[in-house]
């Protein structure tokens, strides 16, 4: 029943990540630079290491949303993005070029969970 649930929800979950992460990885910058919150190495550590938390809230979206009657192509994107994603948010700090890769991943995400929801709403419209 709740993996049901899930899977039923899993797309707008893919969605909410991503778009968190964008937000998450656009205020970053901007909030170490300002404020003295940060100064907390603690708080810092546990604030940046969100990453890992869309990585994985995103691996089980994908999961989920591609476990019953998925177009192949949208599976593929799916996993693709995730595979994207998770490799630029991982190496972010290696190279500047990794960030934007996360940033494209991520809303290549987002557009195939939508895609993924209208496909199952035209497949399953009576």
């Amino acid at each position: 029943m709740k993996t049901d649930l899930l899977s039923s929800k899993a797309d707008y979950i893919g969605i909410t990540g991503s778009v968190l992460c964008i937000i998450h990885c656009l205020v970053t910058p901007v909030l170490l630079m300002t404020t003295a919150v940060f100064q907390d190495e603690q708080l810092r550590v546990g604030y940046l290491s969100l990453d890992y938390v869309f990585i994985g809230v995103n691996i089980m979206a994908v999961f989920f949303a591609t476990r019953h009657h998925v177009q192949p192509a949208t599976k593929r994107a799916l996993w693709g993005f995730l595979l994207l994603f998770a490799t630029g948010i991982m190496l972010e700090d290696v190279n500047e070029f990794f960030e934007y890769v996360g940033y494209a991943a991520s809303a290549g995400l987002v557009i195939s969970h939508l895609i993924n929801i209208r496909q199952h709403r035209l497949n399953h419209a009576h």
